[in-house]
């Protein structure tokens, strides 16, 4: 059962949300706690709705104001939580595409594990938002088979819950060879395989590579390919397995490698906080022996910490 940490509210308000926002934001000094009491216990849609009830009843908007009263990390979770999730994965793209330098990383989280529709929103999103084509800024931002890989993942044209059995050991034999020849050709295949097939597809292809060649899929790629090329198709093989896994992972190393990548922390855990990060959840505590939110409360501090608190959602015997 696959489940998220934040829910719609019940007797859900967004007028009196909406007062209590302007209150806190309006006042001498900007009182962060409602802030966080407020969205964080509150569900994408109805924060959408109290930002429209905050419009009407200040003619301002919520997120230019949280922007000119909040500051650092805090600012970035409290306006994040603010965008519809298309819109979300859409500003975290053109900020990594077009920032002083590409963030790679951002651009495998998100394209690596989106499903068709979300691609299809997300690049809705962007072309209203930033007036540019995603496909377009990924072919000028980035190279290579990296960028050809991105390409074919931000096509949105992966078979969704199809499977072909018959087929599973020849595309292990394709993706085997691609890992011996390693010719540009082979890696056109390689991606072209991992970016089109099926979830369902894929899991038997793995489990043919596995028999044919004696050794994991992510341990032939690691073997064979390096850089982001390398870090990209990983990624969607973790992500094809368990995309919980693959972000208990990720939030892993951005808390642990060389302190605390916290852009990559507030992305992942506010788009999985109504999709599954209560099972990202279980899956850091299983696999890393402390929780999220231990971990979380290790690294961060002050308001921003109890907002990253409240989104994780932990429980008691989570300290």
């Amino acid at each position: 059962q696959i489940q998220g940490t934040i829910f719609p509210a019940p007797n859900f308000n967004p007028i009196m949300d909406a007062q209590l926002l302007g209150g806190a934001l309006q006042g001498i000094s900007c009182e962060k706690d409602v802030l966080i009491d407020i969205l964080t216990q509150r569900c994408n849609s109805q924060r959408l709705m109290i930002a429209e009830a905050y419009r009407d009843m200040y003619g301002r908007d919520l997120i230019t104001d949280l922007k000119e009263n909040l500051s650092h990390h805090f600012k970035e979770v409290m306006v994040g939580l603010m965008y519809p999730p298309a819109s979300y994965d859409a500003h975290e793209l053109w900020h990594a595409l077009k920032g002083v330098d590409t963030e790679e990383k951002c651009l495998i989280d998100i394209l690596a594990s989106r499903s068709n529709m979300e691609i299809f929103q997300m690049k809705e999103a962007y072309l209203m938002q930033y007036n540019n084509d995603l496909q377009q800024d990924i072919d000028s931002e980035t190279s290579g088979h990296f960028r050809d890989t991105l390409m074919n993942l931000a096509q949105g044209t992966r078979m969704e819950g199809y499977a072909d059995p018959s087929t599973a050991p020849q595309d292990a034999m394709v993706l085997w060879e691609a890992c011996q020849q390693k010719t540009g050709e082979h890696k056109n295949m390689l991606q072209m395989i991992l970016c089109n097939k099926s979830y369902q597809q894929l899991w038997m292809v793995f489990q043919e590579f596995q028999n044919l060649s004696g050794q994991d899929i992510v341990e032939a790629i690691n073997e064979c390919y390096d850089g982001y090329f390398q870090e990209l198709l990983v990624a969607i093989v973790l992500c094809v397995r368990d995309k919980a896994s693959y972000f208990a992972y990720r939030l892993y190393n951005a808390i642990h490698d060389f302190g605390f990548h916290n852009k990559t922390v507030i992305r992942i855990l506010i788009a999985r906080s109504e999709i599954d990060l209560m099972n990202i959840r279980q899956r850091y505590k299983e696999r890393y022996g402390k929780s999220l939110f231990h971990d979380i409360k290790h690294f961060a501090s002050g308001h921003y910490e109890s907002a990253l608190l409240a989104i994780c959602a932990g429980d008691a015997e989570d300290y």
